[in-house]
């Protein structure tokens, strides 16, 4: 496995990892998945998680940027959790449906955004408290990172239309971060991500505003 940890290449005077832009790449096909609602998304994404958990623990496993980003490597981890979970919650939404979409986008409830409020607050303080133990890079930016990932894809899993803001949120904290940091491919996708964000939140906004296909009178009548 030696060769998979030390490939590299050499861009504009930096050594990058091919782990941090196959990654990456992987990720962002995740991504496309996820904004056309196909359950390969979350099997996809659970790669990108392993192979970036690596590369985020740069001092660990001595690569080329030996920053360690605690809460960045911390939330591969449990992305590969929730991501188990959104997989299954789609797939049996997809069977279920004969064919249908595996979400239907929708927005929140007034008690499910206070709920995940709570938890965002609750979680931030308790991730800056461990990240800054730990001696993260950008602990309260780390932070804010690993929390708002975990909102976004629990989000997504649930078909909240606003885990697409979340994500651009957590982008533009991501951004200034990776680039300090020296993750440049890292930080380059943030910035594709926090434009396509924004298309996918339009797209699923879309689909929430569209017409409920009209109930065949004679199946409620059966019903």
């Amino acid at each position: 496995m030696g060769w998979l940890l030390d490939a590299h290449v050499h861009v504009l005077g930096a050594d990058i990892l091919w782990r941090e832009i196959i990654g990456n790449g992987i990720g962002l096909a995740s991504a496309v998945l996820g904004m056309n609602r196909r359950t390969a998304a979350w099997p996809v994404g659970m790669i990108a998680n392993a192979l970036l958990f690596t590369v985020f623990l740069g001092g660990v496993f001595a690569t080329p940027q030996d920053t360690d980003l605690y809460g960045q490597a911390g939330r591969q981890v449990l992305f590969f959790t929730v991501s188990a979970y959104g997989w299954w919650r789609w797939h049996a939404n997809g069977a279920a449906g004969s064919g249908a979409p595996a979400v239907e986008p929708r927005w929140a409830t007034g008690r499910e955004r206070l709920t995940l409020l709570a938890a965002t607050a609750v979680g931030l303080a308790v991730a800056w408290w461990a990240l800054t133990r730990l001696g993260s890079f950008g602990p309260l930016a780390d932070a804010w990172i690993f929390v708002g990932s975990m909102l976004a894809t629990y989000g997504m899993a649930r078909g909240y239309v606003e885990f697409w803001l979340v994500w651009v949120a957590v982008d533009v904290v991501g951004v200034p971060l990776l680039l300090r940091a020296g993750y440049y491919p890292s930080a380059l996708l943030y910035v594709v991500y926090g434009v396509f964000c924004v298309v996918g939140f339009r797209a699923w906004l879309r689909l929430r505003r569209a017409p409920q296909p009209a109930t065949d009178p004679q199946l409620e009548a059966i019903g």
